[in-house]
């Protein structure tokens, strides 16, 4: 008879609680794995799994003596056929793509190695992890069919129940992290972008708070390995700067400043308050995705461009010859100034960079908001509208309201937003992992 069957695995209730009686008596340290990979029927399975999850299910040595096992947190379960089905796909996809890297085609065209190499790294990761996955598969079936021949030894079962302990924990997070990775991944993550911080209400305390979070961007992106260069800036009258833009390359830089795009408070005693009063002062954050004609179709005749002199240092080059550009985006009302360059086309070059970064902004967070509102996002709205950040000097904190957490502001100051943009990408995540469950129920 099988495990599955009466004269093995007994169920019964005691006092409104379950109890398990088993053969092998230690199989109260077995977890929800080990029962699925015990080849239970799979009706009996499935008890046992939903039972498990509701934090009911207690397992028993004999009827005699119970040892009850119940939990306040469900047990995470095991990888379904439908996701290893799909896992195999991407693997074979994975090893399709690493023979290719040999082909002598593929070698001699630079694009070409380029694109799969590319191709190949998205899916690396999920692909180790699978196998890793899969190897500790193995070891546990074999872990198991040791405790089970084990009889009366003692020793020999402890050895196997220690192993069978260790191999499902490390399971556990393999399941998790493989289910992170195969949620969609937004396709303009490995994009460089374009950093605008442009001082809103306040005055000069404004001006000077933009130039605060300048300084903290780049100190974050010193630390990122990033490289920055300033493509436009307007100085504000007291310090600061009343707008400037960074460009931004490296890894996966769009992934991680997207998170910054919204108003940023602040709340301190301005220098220039003789009465110590706190005053209240704001900055916007936009983040413009890089992209190019193919991205973003612009029609010549809604451009409207005029020039003028830059001014300001530079030599007598800024100051004689109309090197400064102003575009105007006919359609939208968007507006490009830019007076970053020596050269009149250079400087057109930078704004229609900006003009095609904010076009394309406006269209990304279009679609954001609908994707959103299908799943009833609470990480914020991303918009540059939304107030997703105070930083208050008194207190020496800064609170990010999307997660409702305060974070050291002298933290923030040295460039540690990290850990702020690690919190958004979880909570991103674990949305995305409700929403993916609900899916599959329904």
């Amino acid at each position: 008879m099988s495990l599955a069957e009466d004269d093995a695995l007994r169920i019964v209730t005691q006092n409104g609680s379950i109890h398990i009686t088993t053969i092998p008596k230690d199989i109260a340290h077995f977890t929800t794995q080990t029962l699925i990979n015990m080849k239970l029927s799979a009706p009996l399975s499935l008890l046992l799994s939903a039972l498990c999850m509701e934090g009911a299910l207690s397992f028993a040595p004999s009827s005699q003596n119970a040892i009850h096992r119940q939990s306040s947190t469900s047990l995470p379960m095991a990888l379904d056929d439908a996701m290893k089905s799909r896992l195999d796909g991407i693997r074979r996809s994975f090893q399709a793509l690493t023979e290719r890297l040999g082909d002598p085609d593929v070698i001699s065209d630079s694009n070409l190695l380029r694109k799969v190499m590319k191709d190949r790294s998205q899916s690396e990761e999920v692909v180790m992890a699978y196998e890793e996955y899969s190897q500790l598969d193995v070891e546990l079936e074999g872990a198991q069919e040791l405790f089970q021949d084990a009889g009366d030894d003692a020793e020999m079962r402890e050895m196997a129940r220690a192993e069978i302990k260790e191999i499902e924990a490390r399971m556990e997070v393999l399941e998790g992290e493989i289910k992170i990775l195969l949620l969609p991944k937004d396709p303009n993550d490995d994009r460089n972008c374009m950093l605008e911080i442009r001082a809103g209400t306040g005055g000069s305390e404004a001006n000077i708070f933009a130039g605060d979070l300048l300084d903290i961007y780049r100190k974050f992106m010193s630390d990122q390995g990033w490289q920055v260069s300033m493509m436009d800036s307007s100085p504000g009258d007291d310090g600061g700067y009343k707008n400037v833009v960074l460009e931004v390359k490296g890894d996966k830089v769009y992934s991680k400043l997207k998170w910054e795009a919204g108003v940023h408070r602040v709340q301190r005693v301005p220098a220039t308050e003789t009465q110590g009063r706190v005053h209240t002062s704001t900055a916007s954050v936009a983040i413009m995705i890089e992209v190019d004609d193919v991205d973003v179709k612009i029609d010549p005749k809604d451009i409207e461009m005029s020039t003028m002199r830059s001014g300001g240092a530079g030599g007598q080059n800024v100051n004689k010859v109309e090197t400064a550009v102003d575009l105007l985006h006919k359609p939208t009302g968007i507006r490009i100034k830019c007076t970053q360059e020596r050269s009149q086309l250079k400087n057109k070059e930078l704004a229609m960079k900006m003009l095609m970064g904010k076009l394309y902004d406006i269209e990304i967070e279009k679609r954001e908001a609908e994707e959103r509102a299908r799943r009833g996002d609470q990480i914020g709205t991303g918009g540059r509208s939304e107030k997703i950040r105070t930083y208050n000097w008194k207190d020496s904190r800064v609170s990010e309201h999307r997660l409702g957490q305060n974070f050291p502001l002298q933290d923030i100051l040295g460039g540690g937003v990290g850990p702020i943009i690690d919190g958004l990408i979880a909570k991103d995540q674990e949305a995305k992992l409700k929403q993916l469950s609900e899916d599959s129920a329904n």
